[in-house]
């Protein structure tokens, strides 16, 4: 569709801040909603110049863009939405909190019936992604994160399985790494970020990222990884840096889970799991690694920082 149609219907847009409760924590994300006056299927024809356009104009880490889906039966079928994601320079496959956040703003905002506890998003490929609302936590799993309003919001997605990188594979990154003490390099199978297990915790929140190294040596990002001292709340530290993605440091990133849910429930032979990342904005995330149905469940709350209308 080209650009100039757009610019013709205005389109509700949200800012929410994701896994966080708190104003201004978290990681924001964008979320526009399109309903393109048909069944949604269209926004696949959108002008991805447009989306690029818009995110830009947000300037979020990521804009996630929705349009009503068919549901997937008839009855009690939860509401479908198609869903896009951008970064300010790309279009990206897989965007956890922004997914966490698009969830969110239709669950408060009036888009989906006040009883409505799941919400099915389906994205390009074809994949369908789920969103529940859950009162409560689950009995067993930490209780230490917030839900602001009484909910949060639990996403299930695929596992990204981890391989080893072999001799040769692991990139030099001595600004970045700066006599760090590394103790396993990874590579995801999916999009194949670089993953660096270091010693410790302190070192990954201590880390000083050299971004044009980082751009130099990765395809699309690096996780940096480490266990979380004993007698702390959560299990593992993370951070991850995107530059060739247009975002220098994720703040807050749900989807990298999907890797480090089954790397760490290996490694600390657990299943469920507290997760924190260590950036500027921080952030908790609430794990559940199902092994047997190859799935990784992540919890967290949201809230909302602003909303409007989209007029061009």
């Amino acid at each position: 569709m080209p650009a100039d149609a757009m610019s013709t219907r205005p389109h509700r847009y949200a800012v929410v801040d994701a896994f966080t409760d708190v104003p201004f924590r978290g990681n924001p994300a964008a979320v526009c909603l399109w309903d393109g006056g048909g069944d949604g299927a269209r926004i696949h024809d959108v002008d991805r110049r447009w989306m690029l356009a818009v995110a830009a104009e947000f300037n979020a880490p990521v804009t996630a863009f929705l349009a009503p889906a068919p549901p997937a039966a008839q009855g009690d079928a939860p509401p479908r939405f198609h869903v896009r994601w951008f970064t300010t320079v790309t279009e990206v496959e897989m965007c956890g909190h922004a997914t966490l956040a698009a969830a969110h703003f239709l669950l408060t905002g009036g888009v989906v019936g006040s009883g409505t506890e799941t919400i099915e998003f389906v994205t390009m490929s074809g994949l369908v992604l789920t969103a529940r609302r859950l009162a409560k936590l689950r009995e067993g799993v930490s209780d230490s994160v917030p839900d602001r309003g009484g909910f949060c919001i639990e996403l299930d997605f695929p596992v990204a399985s981890v391989t080893e990188c072999v001799s040769g594979e692991a990139p030099a990154m001595p600004d970045t790494l700066n006599g760090a003490s590394v103790v396993n390099f990874c590579k995801t199978s999916t999009v194949g970020d670089v993953m660096i297990e270091l010693a410790s915790a302190e070192e990954v929140a201590g880390l000083q990222p050299n971004f044009i190294e980082i751009q130099k040596c990765t395809r699309r990002g690096m996780i940096v990884t480490g266990q979380a001292p004993a007698g702390s709340q959560v299990d593992f530290f993370t951070r991850l840096f995107a530059p060739n993605m247009g975002v220098n440091e994720d703040q807050v990133c749900g989807s990298v889970h999907c890797a480090l849910a089954p790397y760490w429930a290996k490694n600390l032979g657990k299943t469920r799991l507290t997760a924190y990342m260590a950036s500027s904005r921080d952030g908790m995330l609430l794990l559940e690694y199902d092994e047997h149905m190859q799935r990784v469940r992540i919890r967290g709350a949201a809230v909302t920082i602003m909303v409007g209308t989209l007029l061009a």
